[in-house]
């Protein structure tokens, strides 16, 4: 036990140096100094490469600095608090396309203007993640009327009416639902009503309709998590129904953790990490190269995405938040094992730095 206790000390360690070493990249070379927000596009030297600028990376680079700004002591940095006030004040300006409408831009010029609009609620989602957090740190409410605003209008599009969205109703398009878009609200349902009762009152049924709608996508007798399902929970024919996506199960899990722990559901509990952690994990892990697939087809079938075998970095990301938060909650060191082995291949084959942690299992 102590030697595991060490291991996970190093790991804390060494997850503290990444992200003080990833900080203060990005606060040195993502900030536009001339027009506001984030350069998204940077090499690993930093030169900017492309200066378009993606609304849903603006939030999330507002919601990050804010976010370490209020819970951690050595980022309580005025710098990093005014870079977010910029960056909200640059979302603010320019991010919806025709206010007062609340449609958000997916990308914009470096001066602001909308280059292109995805029918989807994500850009909206990151805004409003980043302006809760905004009032948090800085207690404006005109921030948090605009993150409540712009919840209820993401919740009207998705349980109400997504006419305003912009997505034409063709009469052969499936009646699908993707798992992103449940697991999104459930993220905004925790963001908002943290520690603030009449918003988590507000939308605690919206929480539990999410976490229901992310549940549905476990298919084939427990034995899938399935990225597309239809509207009443049932499998979709063709590559559409077939397609898994097991950074995004891991990430629902984590996202279902954190709702069975607000809701003391030890069952659920259970249920979350058998299919969305460990189910997700065994089936989306390479096991000649290591690594998580992008995607995957649930009959072994090619994949239509091209780019299926691929490793990208944020599915690893997911899981090991996921492992880690499920061992916090469970203690099971099966979960521990799971964190060490994602946590030695993503810092092995991702990480610029070296690898000097051996895992003692």
């Amino acid at each position: 036990m102590e030697k595991e206790w060490e291991t996970l000390r190093a790991w804390k360690e060494r997850m503290e140096q990444e992200l003080d070493r990833v900080v203060a990249f990005w606060m040195e070379h993502s900030h536009d100094q001339e027009h506001g927000g984030f350069f998204t596009c940077l090499g690993r030297d930093g030169q900017v490469y492309d200066n378009l600028k993606y609304v849903w990376l603006q939030g999330r680079q507002v919601w990050m600095y804010c976010r370490l700004y209020r819970k951690f002591q050595r980022f309580r940095r005025s710098e990093l608090l005014d870079s977010a006030k910029a960056g909200g004040e640059f979302l603010l300006r320019y991010a919806r396309v025709a206010p007062p409408d609340k449609k958000c831009a997916f990308v914009l010029t470096q001066s602001g203007l909308p280059v292109k609009v995805q029918r989807t609620i994500f850009s909206e989602c990151f805004y409003t993640m980043a302006m809760n957090e905004l009032w948090r740190v800085t207690g404006e409410e005109r921030y948090q009327n605009e993150a409540v605003e712009m919840m209820d209008q993401i919740i009207h599009w998705v349980r109400e009416d997504s006419s305003g969205l912009g997505r034409p109703q063709l009469p052969g398009t499936p009646a699908a639902e993707s798992m992103a878009v449940p697991m999104m609200l459930l993220n905004l349902v925790e963001q908002l009503g943290e520690a603030d009762e009449e918003l988590a009152g507000k939308y605690a049924e919206l929480g539990d309709w999410c976490a229901q709608r992310i549940l549905q996508h476990v298919q084939r007798d427990g034995q899938a998590v399935l990225e597309n399902v239809s509207e009443d929970g049932k499998e979709l024919s063709g590559c559409l129904g077939r397609h898994q996506n097991p950074g995004h199960a891991l990430e629902a899990g984590w996202f279902l953790l954190r709702h069975a722990l607000r809701k003391g559901n030890p069952e659920l509990r259970a249920h979350v990490i058998e299919k969305f952690l460990l189910l997700s994990f065994h089936s989306g892990w390479d096991p000649e190269h290591g690594g998580l697939f992008y995607f995957q087809d649930a009959d072994n079938l090619c994949p239509t995405q091209l780019e299926w075998d691929m490793k990208l970095w944020w599915p690893h990301s997911e899981a090991m938040i996921a492992f880690l938060m499920g061992y916090s909650d469970s203690g099971d060191p099966a979960l521990l094992h799971l964190f060490y082995q994602v946590a030695e291949y993503t810092f092995r084959q991702v990480s610029t730095a070296p690898l000097s942690l051996e895992s003692p299992w």
